[in-house]
């Protein structure tokens, strides 16, 4: 698999999108994926429209995007976090 551009963005682009590219580098090492994360906040991911694989944000997102946008909720309350790493893999396999 090519080398995937994931966006991780939350409202500021640094507490909780912290949380998450850490679970992401923790996932991506596990299952050895090559991964360029890319922590934002999410008034940014209209700049990464024509590179990103992947949207992975705690935000809540009006817009819609040419790349599959995943919440990431799940890693700040540890409920359902194994179902959000199956999409996030699910993603990154198309």
């Amino acid at each position: 698999m090519a080398k995937k551009q994931v966006l991780v963005a939350c409202g500021a682009g640094i507490a909780t999108s912290t949380i998450v590219n850490g679970a992401i580098e923790e996932m991506a090492k596990d299952k050895n994926l090559d991964l360029d994360l890319v922590q934002i906040k999410i008034a940014e991911v209209g700049g990464y429209e024509d590179t990103a694989d992947l949207l992975v944000t705690t935000a809540m997102t009006q817009k819609e995007y040419p790349f599959p946008v995943i919440n990431a909720r799940s890693f700040l309350t540890g409920i359902g976090t194994d179902t959000t790493k199956k999409e996030i893999l699910t993603a990154l396999q198309k």
